[in-house]
């Protein structure tokens, strides 16, 4: 067997990584905004330096230890409360996400309140979002990473897959929030299997990301707000659904 030697396989090694990075990219979507403050796994010490001080109170949902990460030790100045649907390791209080503000005290609320890998399975999540704004104090920061793009996982609970828009509608200024980062983070490669349509068989799929995120501060507090009084507008922002495209004359 021919051996090489360290310098060489580090040489081929960067050349593979190197053209399959370009491979890669195909896939990515240019209308695709990328996370940058939020983005999977680097998102912590930017919401614990501005919540994690003495007199700072903070909320995870979700808390329960299930995927292996911990986000409470970077809260050890604050008060950090962990809340989830099951009782376990690393939750304070246990109970219904939908009906969030019923465990707490009316005048209780929150500087930071954020939740990671949580909002898939909720079953309305535009009712969470309305109790999350009653929790947060005004000028506290809000921050969410869910799924866009994921494997079926704690089925039959697994309801939605978000893209970034899907978060800054569900936290628009309709509801007092300002968006400081939205996006997505770890881009898939994907394509059509074999047990697919015929004509859909082994075709590439563009634009695929694991994690969808947000990053927000709510900047007002919203009085009698109502989902079915809210203009369209008031949480697509300056979008609108993309005009068809004209057929060419040639």
């Amino acid at each position: 067997m021919m051996r090489i030697s360290k310098k060489l396989y580090r040489i081929l090694y960067k050349m593979a990584t190197t053209l399959e990075s370009g491979f890669d990219k195909y896939y990515l979507a240019e209308d695709v905004p990328i996370a940058k403050i939020g983005h999977h796994k680097k998102w912590m010490p930017y919401v614990a330096e501005f919540g994690n001080k003495k007199g700072m109170r903070v909320l995870e949902i979700g808390s329960r230890l299930v995927t292996g990460d911990h986000f409470k030790p970077y809260f050890s100045k604050a008060e950090y409360v962990g809340f989830d649907i099951y009782p376990g390791n690393n939750v304070d209080v246990v109970g219904d996400a939908h009906k969030l503000s019923t465990y707490f005290p009316e005048n209780e609320k929150f500087d930071v309140i954020y939740s990671s890998a949580v909002f898939e399975h909720f079953a309305m999540p535009w009712l969470v979002a309305e109790e999350i704004a009653k929790m947060l104090k005004v000028g506290g920061m809000l921050y969410v990473e869910t799924h866009f793009s994921f494997s079926s996982h704690e089925r039959p609970w697994h309801f939605f897959q978000y893209s970034d828009m899907a978060l800054k509608v569900l936290f628009s200024p309709a509801l007092g929030f300002e968006c400081i980062d939205a996006g997505m983070s770890n881009p898939m490669v994907g394509r059509f299997s074999s047990l697919a349509d015929e004509y859909l068989k082994n075709k590439p799929i563009k634009g695929l990301y694991c994690h969808s995120s947000y990053l927000g501060r709510k900047v007002q507090n919203v009085s009698d707000f109502n989902w079915d009084k809210i203009n369209l507008t008031e949480v697509v922002g300056n979008t609108k659904y993309p005009e068809p495209q004209k057929a060419s004359n040639t």
